[in-house]
Formats: structure tokens, C-alpha cells, sequence
């Protein structure tokens, strides 16, 4: 079974993972069905019972640990993270805590909650959602106008806000699957942000893989503590800032990371000689 759909800001990025994974499933020979995540799920769970689901939801319930939690009550397997990974990795304030604990480098800045009095007069910044992903919500600001904009407006969709100091540099994300850390990937947007537009719009992003060495080797090992000390499992997709002077700034954990035809995890598994049906096989088993 593929779980997919559900009700965040994501739900149709979702849906074409979903699809992509069924597809890839019934290939391989599964009895695949997809199911979306609504007020029948716990129902449909029950009736169908599935003996492994596989999770393509992005997003609220379905990347924060929600949807997990309902399953280890019904006691059916499932793919990815458990409830507690899943909570940490999609709460970005925590992540940051968490990572500045283990002296891994995050950007600076500060988490705003509803009522709150925003303290922060260092621009450029980046404005975004403490608990939603592909980048959804996400603002390069350049002034206090621009900042108090970008927070009512994200306010809409979340209860918390993080701003962050706008580090100057390159975007790379390095994979892991199977406690395997895969190429790091470059990705160059056209616009000088990997905001939603730029990374689900054909075109819109050049995507690099590395060639140092010793650069990629640095990024790996990172990923991998990374996905340790925030208790993840069988794949994550861990993004980084890396500062013009070298620095790599963790910026966040995916624990459901993409899987439409611009999605990076599958371009990483590619390059490693790792398919979209093997990529597909190893998660479920």
C-alpha cells in the first residue's frame, strides 16, 4: 500500500510521488494500491490490512510523525522514520537545537511564534515555516517591510517562524539510504533562492554533482551524523549552505524527500548506480 495525498501545503507534490512509487511497485511484481490520507484512513487501514505501507506523504501528518504513530498503534509495518525521527527532523527549531548540541554547524537565527515581538535587524535574511517542507513558505527578505510581510504571511500555514542569516553561497544536498550516504549534489537555482518555484518548475534549477573528494567526503560524513543524532531511518535527504568560505551549514532533514521527475533523492541514487525500482525494492525490505 502507498500512502499519499493527505492535507499539507504538499499534497500534490505527493501524489506524484506516490504515483511514481506504485508504479515502480507494481513493476516489481507488488500487489500495490494507493490510498490518501483522509478522515477514513484509520478504517481503510483495518479492512485492508496491508503488510507494509509505504509512506510518500510530504508534509504535515504525514512527515511529522502523525501518520506513524497511527500505525505502530495498529501495529502495521511501515517505511522510513518512526515517530520520534519524524517529529525532530520536521520541526526545524528543534533540528537546529539538536545539531548545535553535536557542534554542527546551522545558520543563525531565531524562531517566532504568534504574539511574539520579532527582534532581528541583520538583512539579507531567510524567512520560512519552523514545520513545513519543499520549501513551502520560504523568503529571501532584504528589509524589516519585506520581514514582517513574509511573516504574516507564513503565519497563515504555521505557528512558528524561523529567521535565519542569509548566508552567501552554494546549495548541496547529500541522501541517505539505508544508512548509506549517497553523491552530494549541487543544485543551482535560476533564481537566488531553491524556493517551491524553483524546485518543481522544469528548468528552473541546474543540478551539479561534486568532484572534490575531500569535499564530498566532509558532506557525507556530516549527512550521516546528521541522520544519526535525529534518530532517522532508511532515507533522509540532508541540506546544506555551503558558505563562500567553506563552512557547510546544515539547513534542514527531509524524511520523506521527493520522488517526482525533478526530485533530487532519485538523481543521487542514480549517480550511486542505484535505480528507481532498486531504490523502491531496498526501502520496502
Amino acid at each position: 500500500m502507498v500512502l499519499m495525498g493527505g492535507k499539507s501545503q504538499e499534497r500534490e507534490i505527493s501524489i506524484k510521488t506516490g504515483n511514481a512509487i506504485l508504479k515502480a511497485l507494481r513493476e516489481l511484481g507488488h500487489e500495490a494500491i494507493p490510498l490518501d490520507l483522509d478522515e477514513t484512513l484509520c478504517q481503510k487501514l483495518l479492512e485492508l490490512k496491508p503488510d507494509k505501507v509505504f509512506i510518500a506523504l510530504h508534509g504535515t501528518y504525514g512527515e511529522d510523525g502523525r501518520v506513524q504513530g497511527l500505525l505502530d498503534i495498529l501495529g502495521i509495518p511501515y517505511t522510513g522514520s518512526g515517530v520520534l525521527g519524524s517529529c525532530l527532523a520536521m520541526d526545524k527549531e528543534i533540528t537546529k537545537k539538536i545539531l548545535t548540541y553535536h557542534h554542527i554547524p546551522v545558520p543563525n537565527g531565531v524562531c517566532v511564534r504568534r504574539g511574539e515581538e520579532i527582534n532581528w535587524d541583520k538583512f539579507p535574511a531567510i524567512v520560512k515555516p519552523a514545520d513545513q517542507g519543499s520549501s513551502v513558505g520560504l523568503y529571501l527578505v532584504k528589509e524589516k517591510e519585506e520581514l514582517n510581510s513574509a511573516i504574516r504571511k507564513i503565519f497563515n500555514i504555521s505557528q512558528k517562524v524561523l529567521i535565519e542569516e542569509y548566508i552567501e553561497g552554494r546549495d548541496i544536498t547529500v541522501g541517505i539510504l539505508k544508512d548509506q550516504a549517497l553523491p552530494p549534489l549541487e543544485v543551482r537555482p535560476k533564481r537566488n533562492i531553491y524556493d517551491y518555484e524553483s524546485k518543481y518548475t522544469k528548468g528552473m534549477s541546474e543540478y551539479i554533482f561534486l568532484e572534490d573528494d575531500e569535499l564530498i567526503k566532509k558532506l557525507q560524513d556530516i549527512a550521516l551524523k546528521v541522520h544519526k543524532y535525529l534518530e532517522l531511518k532508511d532515507i533522509s535527504r540532508i541540506d546544506f549552505r555551503l558558505s563562500e568560505d567553506g563552512t557547510p551549514y546544515v539547513l534542514e532533514a527531509n524524511t520523506i524527500p521527493g520522488m517526482t521527475e525533478l526530485s533530487l533523492f532519485p538523481m543521487m541514487c542514480m549517480k550511486k548506480g542505484i535505480d528507481f525500482k532498486r531504490m523502491v525494492h531496498m526501502l520496502l525490505f
